[in-house]
């Protein structure tokens, strides 16, 4: 039995007609690998239709569509009762070998290692499953990005072969490399540290890097999912993890279920695997709940904001890679800008702020914004055309930071463990190869599991630390803590030089963040206010305009993702102390407070959830910790364009 026929055998009081249509002979025939799905299933979680040979012809193309023959139970009972409890209704379930939670690089890779273990050992029913909240793969991922080769080059070794007729094309080979410390009006050349040398690296849209990487997955029988967002881990009775829920869809702003309502579904797996990314939702709940950072550090963040121009061709270098610090960021804060000249007259530019920022009148967005206006930027983007903008946070805890990444039935991997490394500003590189030696140590464990007890990846946690990225990382783990000095960032570099040409991480001792970025936030009349100039509209813009920018999309009849428990008691712990931190620190307009003389702050906290791109630092800077990030309903958020 084919593992499509198996998506849901069983859960079939729905029942879809699978049909082939072959275009040669026009001849309809029953096809074998008919899909049955749960009668709560969503449509959306159906299959697209696909094209593939008919049975017995070699040149045949054959369309093979899925109706739906029935409706929703779960949609009748909201008819009845529109005040009925949505968890009255038992979730439809699903077994699979292995569910895997984001498909970002590192999922895509532990799924497709895990497809090419058992297709070489003959087991195409070895059943991969991997869940992703966006629409479609790779569109809610941003990043710079240069891309190291080495993990997919040992994954996909002929990924940009010319024979392969499914090659990569997006990669534009790294050409000059260029490493400056800007003040106001100036750039000053620095040497760049060894550890940024991109000789060897490519310049991608990490947005379509990973739709190309869904589109191998899929090929090798990787059962990928877009459009579902995973909200609910699921354990076993003996406290392993047991694989994961999807949220309900449907549901009102007030609580109560709509006619649209569908119960989430389950999704049972030998091994779970969290590839969420920065924060994910549920990795921080996992980590919670198995103590595993009891060894680590806490984990430390940035904020990258991008934008994606079309530049005029006189003002274009291809392959051209540039990083900066200094201006336009205060002496006592960490970040970092790039600009990437990829693709045809394609610019990347962003920005990175350590979310660890202590003046909370500091905006990401506008500090961004002011960098654009600097001579060595500006230059670049005069007279081209923004097409895109997105924000997002990343690891830059590094090796300290590290938590155990195993626990009964999964393990975390890419940077929902966190493999960033900051001084090399890359990243995707850990995280594939952080999937593939999972996938394999899954591979073996599940072999060898044969009384179907809870599975322990017990080596992948060995693989790990006898790895490429364990050695990167604990080589430059000092850097980044190393700009807590109170000389900022000018004692940061100066040590950065030290350890990158003469220590090279071979000193005895182990640099540590200070407190939680959370907690690193001063009260308002302890900082000096900031104030930013208008934009001109022309190479800066205001924050609604770049939002516009994101293919943001949610549905508003639906409840607040970003929770918090009382509103006005947020209100009044937080906004005469911060004046609004929320507003400044997020990238996409979701916080505000607005003048409303019937409170008692004289303001009313308002969060337009509608906005959100899903950056994740709301619930990494609020200063009492109280916003919660949870996902929305599946398949909304930002849809990126070449980030």
């Amino acid at each position: 039995m084919s593992a499509s026929t198996r998506l849901s055998t069983g859960l079939c009081r729905r029942v879809t007609t699978t049909t082939q249509f072959s275009a040669r002979t026009a001849r309809f025939q029953p096809s074998s690998s008919s899909r049955c799905l749960s009668s709560a299933t969503p449509a959306r979680f159906r299959r697209r239709p696909e094209f593939r040979a008919a049975s017995g012809s070699s040149s045949s193309p054959v369309f093979v569509i899925h109706r739906k023959v029935s409706t929703t139970p779960a949609r009748r009972y909201a008819d009845v009762n529109a005040s009925f409890d949505p968890a009255s209704i038992e979730r439809e379930s699903d077994e699979v070998d292995v569910c895997i939670v984001g498909g970002g690089p590192a999922g895509l890779s532990a799924a497709i290692r895990l497809k090419q273990l058992a297709n070489e050992a003959g087991n195409e029913d070895f059943r991969v499953l991997l869940l992703e909240k966006a629409s479609e793969i790779g569109a809610h991922i941003l990043s710079g990005a240069v891309i190291q080769p080495t993990a997919i080059n040992e994954l996909i070794p002929d990924w940009l072969d010319e024979s392969n007729p499914n090659h990569f094309t997006g990669a534009t080979p790294a050409g000059k490399d260029r490493m400056r410390f800007l003040t106001k009006n100036s750039a000053i050349p620095l040497p760049a540290p060894p550890q940024m040398n991109n000789h060897g690296n490519y310049i991608v849209s990490l947005n379509e890097f990973t739709k190309w990487l869904g589109e191998r997955a899929e090929e090798l029988g990787v059962e990928v999912y877009p459009g579902f967002a995973a909200s609910e881990v699921l354990y076993r009775a003996d406290g392993s993890v047991k694989g994961v829920a999807t949220n309900d869809v449907g549901i009102g702003r007030d609580g109560k279920p709509k006619d649209t309502f569908e119960r989430g579904m389950e999704f049972h797996a030998r091994v779970t695997l969290f590839g969420e990314g920065c924060h994910g939702s549920l990795s921080k709940q996992v980590i919670k709940k198995f103590d595993l950072r009891r060894d680590s550090q806490h984990q430390t963040y940035g904020l990258g904001i991008k934008e994606v121009w079309e530049v005029k061709p006189e003002n274009f270098r291809k392959g051209e890679i540039t990083h900066s610090m200094g201006y336009p960021l205060p002496y006592d804060t960490y970040g970092g800008a790039w600009m990437y000249h990829f693709g045809d007259n394609l610019v990347s530019i962003g920005q990175v702020v350590a979310l660890d920022y202590s003046n909370p009148w500091l905006s990401p967005y506008w500090e961004f914004q002011k960098l654009k206006q600097h001579p060595l930027y500006r230059s670049v983007l005069e007279g081209g055309k923004c097409i895109s903008y997105g924000a997002r946070a990343l690891i830059e805890g590094g090796f300290q930071s590290i938590p155990k990444v195993i626990f009964p039935g999964g393990a975390l991997i890419g940077d929902s463990a966190g493999f960033v490394n900051v001084p090399k500003v890359k990243g995707t590189h850990n995280a594939m190869k952080t999937g593939i030696l999972a996938a394999e140590a899954a591979w073996n464990a599940l072999r060898n599991n044969g009384d179907g007890g809870s599975v322990i990846l017990y080596e992948y946690e060995e693989a790990l630390r006898k790895s490429s990225v364990w050695k990167e990382l604990k080589e430059v783990r000092n850097m980044r803590p190393s700009f807590h000095t109170p000389l900022g960032v000018y004692g940061g570099i100066l040590y950065s030089g030290l350890e990158a040409y003469i220590f090279k991480g071979r000193v005895p001792w182990t640099l540590r963040h200070k407190v939680p970025d959370h907690a690193a936030t001063k009260p308002a009349d302890q900082c000096k206010k900031i104030e930013y100039p208008k934009p001109d509209g022309k190479i800066t813009f205001d924050l609604l305009t770049s939002v516009s920018r994101t293919g943001t999309n949610h549905e508003e009849d639906q409840p607040v993702h970003l929770q918090v428990k009382d509103w006005d008691k947020h209100t009044e712990e937080t906004y005469p102390k911060f004046k609004g931190v929320e507003n400044r620190f997020c990238p996409a307009g979701v916080y505000e407070y607005i003048e409303d003389p019937s409170k008692k702050e004289g303001v009313r906290f308002q969060i337009n959830s509608q906005n959100c791109i899903h950056c994740k630092t709301c619930d990494i800077k609020a200063p009492n910790q109280d916003i919660n990030w949870q996902v929305p309903q599946g398949g909304e958020g930002p849809k990126y364009y070449m980030t």
